[in-house]
């Protein structure tokens, strides 16, 4: 479900897009497996509609419908996404992820709201993970001054919006910035949901890989203020 209220971002023109969509509508159905697609489709909640295409065939799928395209642009990038975004089986949208991941250094941070259209739209942790961490995550660290928008998304009433902020930071290793990953896990440490409790745990867990002392400090101080789910996620490879 798309955030109340926001308004789509607009679909450029691409010839490329024109190619892609073409193409891939075409090669995936004949792909499809409808029991598969139901067990699919529960394990994901019901989030979405499934063709029950298993990720290797799917990618090798992609590897089809794109042999021979060019290099695309923002504009491509962009299309692409949304386009595949508005059609309901879900192995579209993880196509156009695959296709973002891949290119996201060739987008602007112009694309920040195509990104976040996408992580609020049909949102569940299959999506919104990857789009955090490969495609939001890379358009923070090659344009800084998009962290005042991490500051907003992270108080943002929209779940899915704030947990993409608790994991932009997720690859980063030695350049993280400590200082706004332990701000953003404070205010949010009281947030009811699951998925915000889980991926604050997640964020500290995986700098710990970096500066465990940092993160053992951070949760000596700060402990009694995360559920429990949080605490062991965060200590899971480093100890108490």
């Amino acid at each position: 479900m798309a955030v109340p209220g926001a308004t789509p971002p607009d679909v450029p023109r691409s010839a490329l897009a024109d190619t892609v969509l073409e193409r891939v509508t075409a090669v995936f159905p004949p792909a499809a497996d409808p029991d598969r697609a139901g067990a699919m489709r529960a394990y994901m909640k019901d989030v979405a509609p499934f063709l029950g295409i298993p990720t290797p065939e799917r990618r090798a799928l992609s590897r089809t419908v794109l042999a021979g395209t060019p290099r695309p642009d923002e504009a491509d990038c962009t299309a692409i996404a949304l386009r595949c975004w508005a059609l309901p089986e879900r192995e579209y949208h993880y196509f156009a992820v695959d296709f973002v991941r891949r290119h996201a250094a060739r987008c602007s941070s112009g694309f920040l709201p195509v990104a976040r259209h996408l992580v609020s739209t049909v949102p569940w942790w299959d999506t919104v993970d990857l789009l955090a961490a490969h495609v939001v995550g890379r358009l923070v660290a090659a344009d800084p001054g998009l962290t005042a928008a991490m500051d907003t998304w992270i108080g943002d009433g929209d779940l899915w919006v704030a947990r993409t902020a608790l994991l932009h930071q997720l690859p980063y290793k030695e350049r993280t910035d400590p200082e706004r990953l332990f701000a953003y896990c404070l205010l949010q440490s009281g947030h009811p949901a699951f998925f915000i409790r889980k991926a604050i745990g997640w964020a500290l867990r995986e700098y710990a890989r970096t500066d465990p002392e940092a993160v053992r400090a951070f949760l000596a101080r700060e402990r009694g203020r995360f559920a429990p789910l949080t605490v062991r996620e965060a200590l899971k490879n480093i100890g108490a």
